[in-house]
């Protein structure tokens, strides 16, 4: 076993975990969910708009919330997801829920081998990219799953965001912003319950917006906006303080927390 695939067995194995976690957190909301609130934020609702008869990818997507909210849109969904634990839950509510979307475990990295059709619309959100070691092949898989024409649209942590270490509960600024090596914490609790005892084991990498950009266009897409946001919908760092809208900003407002990305396969 190479590297990065203990890394990925490792992560795998605190997600199969954090699933049983954030299932009961109020972070995620499960009852209200069921009752038919939609776990979709301002930046990829405003985005994408109306997704009604549209096929849709989501990368990455936990035990499924976003992909269901988004089939309750009425879009033809698929989702894909490393833990088989998030996606026993997600079929479980999908089938709960009388939706038809569709649920695959697997290395997102690995998607194309396990799906074959194309889609309108490739959409990921919100710590992703920080699992991949290499995005090169995150960005070809992208290029592979989406219709000519097709669009890709991401929300995720501003890389700025992970150039510091939280772990002694405020930042402290101690990674590269396009640091090669695997960054590896261990810690007790989870971003939806910090009360919780389990014990988080997480290998991750840092990758700068320059990477992120240059993987897609190199696989065919063209770029239609790169946006840079303070505020956040999560309240998921140290000292955040909420807005009017209803988000999370720091205090001084010195650097980003959030960006989006639209592209359109060419």
């Amino acid at each position: 076993m190479n590297s990065n695939e203990n890394y990925f067995k490792v992560n795998k194995a605190t997600w199969n975990e954090k699933v049983k976690i954030h299932v009961q957190s109020d972070m995620y909301d499960l009852d209200a969910f069921k009752k038919g609130k939609s776990s979709l934020m301002p930046y990829e609702l405003d985005a994408l708009g109306d997704v009604k008869g549209k096929t849709l990818l989501h990368l990455q997507c936990h035990f499924g919330q976003d992909t269901l909210s988004w089939s309750r849109m009425g879009a033809m969904c698929a989702g894909v997801d490393l833990s088989d634990e998030g996606i026993k839950l997600a079929k479980s509510l999908n089938e709960e829920l009388k939706l038809d979307a569709e649920f695959i475990c697997c290395n997102v990295l690995e998607t194309s081998k396990y799906i074959k059709e194309t889609f309108d619309i490739v959409f990921t959100s919100y710590g992703v990219i920080g699992w991949l070691p290499d995005l090169k092949p995150w960005g070809q898989m992208i290029a592979e799953r989406l219709k000519d024409g097709g669009t890709f649209f991401m929300a995720e942590f501003h890389p700025i965001v992970w150039m510091f270490d939280y772990l002694e509960g405020k930042p402290i600024m101690k990674y590269g912003y396009m640091q090669d090596e695997v960054i590896y914490e261990e810690y007790e609790g989870t971003y939806a319950d910090t009360e919780s005892k389990m014990i988080s084991k997480e290998y991750g990498w840092n990758h700068g917006l320059g990477e992120v950009v240059s993987v897609l266009t190199e696989a065919g897409l063209h770029i239609d906006y790169l946006k840079e946001f303070n505020e956040s919908p999560y309240d998921v760092l140290p000292d955040l303080i909420k807005t009017k809208s209803g988000m999370y900003t720091t205090t001084n407002q010195l650097y980003p927390l959030i960006f989006t990305i639209k592209a359109t396969k060419l």
